[in-house]
């Protein structure tokens, strides 16, 4: 394999210098090259082998990037949950009674303290301005259909309730403040 490659790749360095091939591979045997073909198919050949160790380390690297990524991906969501306030263990080394205990009713993803997390991050991002509260009830809607798009259908009952009190919470913050639940502009 390797001197047919290296045999095509003489044949088209000497075509390219304006040599023709006699009669295929044997005139690589009979004719002699000059020392500039020679030096020519010395730096295609340096080419070639750069270009191949760079594709061989670029796939090497890529094997290897959804494991960084993963790793990447999960520090960021450790992080996060430190920035929402959970400061447990990871969430990789919890037992299964412990996860259960985290989503409980009064869990820090349970229903309760979930959904006030996404309200008072609308109610509060808002300021009272009663159409950057409807764009922030819109935008958890939304976000809400998304995450039923990635699940690939219905979410679990945990989080369909948690989504209809963050909306109940919003629209109560919508009333106190006197604005109508029913959008004016459509």
């Amino acid at each position: 394999m390797q001197i047919s490659s290296s045999a095509g790749l003489v044949n088209s360095t000497l075509k390219s210098m304006g040599k023709e091939e006699s009669s295929g591979i044997k005139s690589l045997y009979t004719e002699k090259l000059t020392n500039d073909e020679a030096a020519e198919l010395r730096k295609q050949i340096m080419e070639n082998a750069n270009s191949y160790a760079f594709k061989s380390t670029n796939i090497q690297t890529n094997i290897l990037n959804p494991a960084d990524q993963f790793k990447k991906d999960y520090q960021d969501f450790q992080s996060f949950l430190s920035g929402i306030g959970y400061e447990g263990k990871p969430i990789a080394d919890l037992s299964q009674n412990e996860a259960a205990a985290l989503v409980s009713e009064d869990g820090i993803f349970g229903v309760k303290q979930t959904s006030e997390r996404i309200a008072n991050f609308v109610i509060n991002g808002a300021g009272g301005d009663e159409s950057l509260l409807r764009a922030g009830r819109e935008g958890m809607l939304q976000g809400f259909k998304e995450a039923e798009q990635m699940w690939g259908g219905k979410l679990p009952d945990i989080s369909q309730e948690t989504m209809a009190k963050a909306t109940e919470m919003v629209d109560m913050a919508m009333i106190d403040l006197g604005f109508s639940l029913l959008n004016k502009e459509v």
